[in-house]
């Protein structure tokens, strides 16, 4: 089966855990009236929730994570 076909037949807690170990996405929300930037890990616990979105990539950044923004 070539690479292809394996990413298709990929179950949901699979692609879940595709680059669990390596990125971190960011996702513009709003808290209580304010924007803040939620950062997720790959299978989509959130993490942390901060007001900057700089910070919130730096922080990713600081863990040896790739931030990826989603909107």
């Amino acid at each position: 089966m070539d690479r292809i076909e394996r990413i298709k037949r990929m179950s949901a807690h699979e692609l879940a855990m595709l680059g669990v170990q390596d990125l971190a996405y960011i996702k513009r929300v709003i808290v209580d009236g304010a924007t803040g930037y939620a950062v997720h890990a790959a299978d989509g616990t959130q993490i942390v929730v901060v007001a900057d979105r700089d910070v919130a990539f730096a922080t990713v950044r600081q863990h040896d994570l790739e931030p990826v923004s989603v909107h």
